[in-house]
Parts: structure tokens; sequence; C-alpha cells
């Protein structure tokens, strides 16, 4: 009979599958696309506002840059779709930028970019979450006291949708991403429609003014630099995300690399089209938004006035007010599609970890598959930590936003200077003109996108490091640490387990010195002395501490009752300790033989329920853990279970990564078989 956690658990993330099932789980571009594109696709509902709240920071004179500030925002998309368009054909494996810059540039440069994307892979989660949160408190102001619950249950909900599977999570996802961008697209055509006709649509925010930050002062020169440069770093996040195609190549149906491009074409269009639509139709309706309600002038009560969003305001303004069925539907679909912006990082998180994981920089647990062919452990541990995050910073978008996009333009920088080297490379071997006319036109591509995306990226850590950005360089850095030291510690661990000499390296043992541990004698101690007779070792004994004299009396009378043919060897214990004595005596028998080994045997006990290991003694398994540090020193556990144990047929659990190996599911009961067999 299953247990109650393995039923939980298959009712949220279904059942089981084979790992000949890997390829029923790749995804057509219809369901690519609200997988991986659905956080750079819902950021049209936030970079907009993002840009306006920084150039109300010097009042309403400056909102006239919104334009411009909006088209360097499509330029640079534009350049970094089709740059990682070449990365998918180049590198189809997946990897993206961490691929591209490890192959190009080395594997120092291609680790800043695997530990500047996963933070950035963490903050997107946290962003998405908390912009959605945002909108949901805009239609429903009386939620706001529950808006860090609100965001920790979507990530938990994103968390077991996305254990289901790809496949499983991207038919739940395409509905709210198609329904955002139909509803969008009426939004803005309606927008457009009604100002072309006379009838512009006006924000309910259109009739307060601003007050500048710094008091009523006209900013110039540097300040004035600075000011714009902020908004346009602040609009970047419109290019959040869509390096994650790149990452998620293997993922896509064959031909891969075709439609991975296609998919990023696809989302590319719809982005800008979507961006432009609301920037356009933000500065018709005169969209008023600051960073605090009380600068905005004209307010009765700033202290009890919720803002809403700009894209609320826009709903609210083209479909009728808010309490019409447009602007309660742009609201339900945008909170969903926020919501579920962050799925993109929930894919291209648990891959990049898989793929750093392969190359010993992550622990190696991160590249199994789970239960559901997806690399749960990734998807766990991004939760937990964007969890963290939320609740660290209440959920709070304007806190958040200033760690955020710094990894996304570290990884656009170092992957074009790598597909520059990349088309050098291939310029050097190629001698069909049609082709070398293509890696050249490639090579110009990568080479503009190096010099945009590396400008933006000073851009941003001018604009944002004393705004927060430091904590996610210092994440980052801290993440390139970690991750080099696991590498070197597993390095060393290869080299320290690689075979010098086969000879030497198999070379038998001179003894086998055998010690049955006993504390009294009962059936699990007659099993653990008919076990060690069953190796034959070189000598074998039986070893106890005297802790109480009684109790040795005992025992040493029903030796001699039972005429056990085996030395019983007593140690003595003033202090009534028993591990210390126990691992120097096995430390001095091995000294007296440097090439012998000693096998320990412990008898124990097998509880069926958890609570049952309450109510024995754990001392077996802090022997076990000092014994198994002492070289030249073997411990075998001899099991006794208990009538818990085995009154029960209990379900054999998998080991972790048991799917991805192929093993059957009866593997435990043969091994338990095969170990106890030589007691019968």
């Amino acid at each position: 009979m299953p247990t109650a956690i393995e039923i939980l658990k298959r009712l949220a993330i279904g059942r089981a599958r084979r790992s000949e099932e890997l390829g029923e789980t790749l995804l057509p571009k219809r369901l690519a696309l609200p997988i991986f594109a659905s956080d750079p696709l819902s950021s049209v509902a936030y970079a907009t506002q993002e840009i306006l709240l920084v150039l109300t920071l010097g009042g309403l004179a400056y909102l006239h840059f919104t334009p411009w500030i909006g088209a360097a925002v499509v330029a640079l998309m534009t350049v970094v779709v089709l740059s990682y368009r070449q990365v998918v054909h180049a590198y189809p494996t997946g990897g993206g930028s961490y691929a591209v810059v490890s192959t190009n540039l080395g594997p120092s440069a291609g680790l800043v970019v695997g530990a500047s994307l996963l933070v950035d892979y963490v903050m997107t989660v946290a962003v998405s979450v908390a912009s959605g949160v945002d909108n949901i408190i805009s239609a429903l102001p009386s939620l706001a006291g529950y808006r860090v619950l609100m965001a920790l249950g979507f990530v938990a909900l994103l968390t077991a949708l996305n254990l289901r599977g790809l496949r499983e999570s991207g038919r739940l996802f395409a509905a709210p991403t198609y329904l955002f961008i139909g509803g969008v697209l009426i939004m803005i055509g309606t927008g457009l429609l009604r100002y072309v006709l006379g009838d512009a649509p006006v924000a309910e925010s259109s009739q307060y003014g601003i007050t500048p930050q710094k008091g009523d002062l006209d900013l110039a020169g540097l300040a004035l630099v600075m000011l714009v440069l902020r908004a346009f770093s602040s609009g970047c996040t419109a290019l959040t995300g869509v390096e994650a195609i790149s990452n998620g190549v293997p993922a896509f149906r064959k031909p891969k690399a075709r439609n991975a491009a296609n998919t990023l074409a696809a989302m590319g269009i719809i982005a800008v089209i979507l961006f432009v639509g609301v920037t356009t139709l933000a500065i018709v309706a005169k969209v008023h938004i600051a960073d605090d309600a009380c600068r905005l002038t004209g307010l009765p009560d700033c202290a009890g006035y919720t803002q809403r969003t700009v894209i609320a305001q826009l709903a609210a303004a083209v479909f009728g007010g808010s309490t019409s069925f447009g602007f309660y539907y742009i609201q339900a679909v945008t909170a969903l599609i926020l919501i579920l912006a962050a799925n993109t990082a929930f894919n291209g998180f648990p891959l990049l970890a898989s793929i750093l994981a392969q190359d010993s920089y992550l622990p190696r647990q991160l590249h199994n598959r789970g239960d559901r062919l997806v690399f749960s452990n990734g998807i766990i541990a991004l939760a937990v930590v964007a969890g963290l995050l939320l609740y660290g910073f209440r959920a709070n978008v304007t806190s958040l936003i200033h760690l955020y996009i710094l990894g996304v333009f570290t990884s656009f920088t170092l992957s074009q200077a790598g597909m520059i080297r990349h088309w050098n490379r291939a310029l050097h071997t190629e001698t069909d003109p049609a082709q070398r006319r293509r890696h050249h036109l490639a090579r110009t591509v990568n080479s503009v996108g190096v010099v945009v995306t590396g400008l933006v990226l000073v851009i941003v850590l001018a604009t944002k490091f004393t705004q927060g950005a430091w904590l996610a360089v210092v994440a980052a850095a801290g993440l390139w640490l970690m991750m080099r030291g696991i590498r070197r510690q597993y390095d060393r661990t290869s080299a320290e387990l690689a075979v010098t000499d086969p000879r030497q390296d198999s070379t038998p043992p001179t003894r086998v010195l055998a010690i049955v541990l006993v504390s009294t004698l009962n059936k699990p101690t007659l099993r653990a002395l008919a076990y060690a007779r069953a190796f034959r070792p070189d000598h074998l004994e039986a070893l106890t501490v005297a802790v109480d004299p009684e109790s040795v009396t005992t025992l040493r009378r029903q030796w001699n009752e039972f005429d056990i043919q085996m030395p019983l060897q007593v140690l003595r214990s003033p202090y009534r300790e028993i591990t210390r004595p126990t691992v120097e005596y096995v430390r001095t028998v091995r000294r007296d033989g440097p090439h012998d080994v000693v096998a320990v045997f412990i008898p124990e006990y097998v509880v069926g329920h958890w609570w049952e290991n309450f109510l024995h003694n754990q001392t077996a398994l802090w022997l076990k853990s000092r014994l198994l540090f002492t070289p030249g020193v073997t411990v075998t556990s001899v099991p006794w279970q208990l009538s818990s144990a085995t009154g029960a047929r209990r379900p054999i659990a998998r080991a972790p990564g048991s799917v991805r190996r192929g093993e059957p599911p009866n593997t435990a009961s043969h091994t338990t078989r095969h170990l106890t067999r030589p007691q019968n």
C-alpha cells in the first residue's frame, strides 16, 4: 500500500515517467513560446512603467524623453534577438551564453556568465511574482495586506506545476499567455483607434501633477544625462528572459535549432509590438505615476491612495473605467502572465544548473532528473531562494527591480564577444564565398551587439549600483567563488580516486580481521555473529564496552551458556563512553598490521515508524560515523527488522536519480535478499 506522502506526491506532480519517455516531453513551438518567452512578453506590463517612474523623479517636464528611450530599448532588443538566433544555430546542444563564452573565452569567463544568469533567474521569479501581485492589488486593493502571503503561495504553485514536467506546464501556461497577447493587442488597437478618431483615452492620473524629488529644479548637463540613462536602464527590463530559449534548445522538437530560432523570432516581434503599443498608449493617455503617491499634486489624501499600475490605468481609460469588463480582463490576464513569467526562470535555471553540474561546478544532484523527467532539485532550489527574497523584500517590486537585469547584460555582452571569436575561427577554415559572406554579416551583428550591450551594462552598473544592484554583484561574485571551489573539490577527488598502478591499487589485504560489536546477547547479535562468520575472516572476535559491570557479567554468563565459539573482548570505560574506547581499540588493531583490513559488524534495529527511532539508542549511527573516518576499516550494518517494519508491505522508495539511470523499481529488495542469504 502506498503511504500518504506517496499519494500526495502523485496527486501533486503525477505518476513517475520512464527514461524512455523523455522524447514525449519535447515541445512544439506553440508550447515552447509560452514556456520560454513568457518573461520577455510579460515585461511590457512593467517596462514602460519603470521608464516613467524614473523620468518623473524630475517632475512632468521630462516625460517627452519617453518615446526616445522606448525606441532605444526596441533597437537593443532587435540586436539581442538577432544575436541569440545565431547562438541557437551555432550551439544547438543548449547552454546558451554559458556554452558560447566557455568555448570561446575560457571556463572562468563562462562561469561569470553562469553565476550572473543564475542570480538573474532568481530575480526573474521574485520580480515577476511581485509585479503580478501588484496587478491583483490594483484590481482588488483590499488584498494589499496579503501581498507577501500571495507571492509565496504563487511561488509554491509554480513549483508544483513545473515539477509535473515541461509539457504539462506548457499546456497550463499557453492559454494565459495567448490571452494576454490578444487582450493587450485589442487594448492597444482600441486606444489608438480612439486617438485617431479624436476621442483619445485619458488616464485617471492625467489630472495630477508630480513634484520633483529634489524640489522644483531644472535638471541640466550631467544630471539630465544620468536621469535619461537611468530611465533607459530601467526600461531594459523588457529584455529579461530573451536568452532562455538559447539555453533550452534541447527541449524543442526536431529540427531543434530551427524551431528554437523561429520561436525566438516570434517572441521578439510580439514583444516589440506590445512594448511599443503600451508605451505609445501611455503617452497618448497622459499616464502620470510616481514612486511615492504623496508626490502627486491634487490628491486629497495621498497616504490612503494606492496608485494603479500603468497597464491598469490604460485598461480603465480605453475600456470605460475601472468597473468595465475590459479592465478586469486585462488585469486578470496581466496578473496571470506576470506570475507565469516566472516560469521562464523555472525552466532556464534548472537547465543551466544541470549543465554547470555536469561540468562539476555545482553539486552533481542538480544534473539528475526526477520522477517526471525534469531537473527537480534545480526547481526546488530556485523556489526556496526566490521565496526567501520575496519574504525579505516584502514582495516590493521597486525594491527588487534594482537587483534585476545586471546578470542578463553581463551574459549578453560576454556571449557577443564569444560569438565574434567563434566567427573568426570559422572564417579561418571556411572557403566557400557564400558561407564567408554569411559569417562576415553574423560577425558584424555580434560586433554591434557587444558594443551596445557592453554600453548598457556600464549604464546599468552606474545607475543601479548604489540603488541595490551591488547586492546582485556580490551574490554573483560569491556564487562564482563557490562554483570554483566545488570544481576544485571534484577535481581533487577525481585525482585522488584515479587508478595509477592497477596491480598495486588492487592488492588484496594481508589479513581480514573481523570485530562484531555486542551490547547484549539477543537475536540481532546472533545474526551479526553468523553473518561475520560467513565471511571467513582470518581473525574473528566480539567486542563489548563495560559501561555497566552487571550487564557485562550477564553477557559473559550468556556467552558461556550458549557456548559461543568466539572470543569476547571487554573494554573498560570508567567514564561510561562507548564510541571513543571502541574507535581507539579498532585503531590499535589496525596499527598492529598496517596492511590488514578491519571489518566491523554492527547489529541494528530497523523500525517501521519514524517516531520509533526516538525509543531506541542511536549509538550504532554515531559509531559508524566515527569508524568511517578510520583508514583500513570497513563498517557493515547487519539489520534486524522489528515487527513494525515487516508487519506491513512497505513501498520501496526510489533512490534519487533512479529514473534517470533506468533502474528497476525492485532493486532494493534484491539487494536485501542477497545480503541476508549467508545467515540462512
